[in-house]
């Protein structure tokens, strides 16, 4: 068995561009008013690679297929369920 990502994007075109622009455009809001003010206090070099690299995460993360999901896991407001219900459930279906 291989691990294959869910979605499938090239290495020459991602969801998101690494620039400035590309990052500006995925995010909405307050979010991109945060990312603008970050990133104009942040002076050239690492600081300014720190925020283009954590803002370009949360860029991927808005513009993912499955963000209703992650906003869900982040907010924790995913369904959970208990071993002994698992446990519960496969015995009622026989692969127990």
């Amino acid at each position: 068995m291989s691990a294959q990502p869910v979605h499938q994007h090239s290495a020459e075109a991602p969801r998101v561009p690494r620039t400035i622009g590309g990052i500006s455009d995925a995010l909405r809001g307050a979010r991109r008013a945060q990312f603008f003010a970050e990133l104009l206090e942040a002076q050239q070099g690492p600081e300014l690679d720190g925020v283009l690299s954590a803002w370009w995460g949360r860029a991927m993360l808005d513009t993912d297929p499955q963000r209703d999901r992650i906003r869900a896991a982040e907010t924790g407001s995913l369904p959970t369920t208990t071993m002994d219900d698992i446990s519960r459930r496969r015995q009622e279906r026989g692969t127990a």
